[in-house]
């Protein structure tokens, strides 16, 4: 893949993620459409192909953390916050067993 298809394709995912992280909550929405934007805008003039393969890196990486460390919260009252996690972060609670499972 070329590297300007690359390019585009963490700044797409970068968007999508951060559509589905901040479901919502609009200004979270606008300040990370923003935020990406601008680095983007930033460094658009860059040729230097080590350099722009740190960034795709980084962006990478940034999507990652977005997507599986970011939980939305929301003030319900003086003191109280109300969790939403999304689908893809919740885990199924299984206890753990030291003993493997006899197939019957």
């Amino acid at each position: 893949m070329g590297t300007r298809l690359k390019v585009l394709s963490t700044f797409k995912a970068l968007h999508r993620t951060r559509i589905a992280v901040f479901k919502e909550d609009d200004r979270a929405l606008k300040a990370a459409r923003l935020k990406i934007n601008e680095e983007f805008r930033k460094n658009k003039n860059e040729t230097s192909d080590e350099n722009i393969k740190k960034m795709i890196k980084m962006g990478s990486d940034v999507e990652a953390v977005l997507r599986e460390g970011v939980l939305q919260m929301e003030h319900v009252g003086d003191k109280k916050l109300m969790l939403r996690p999304r689908e893809s972060l919740l885990l199924e609670n299984v206890p753990y067993c030291d003993q493997p499972r006899k197939k019957s």
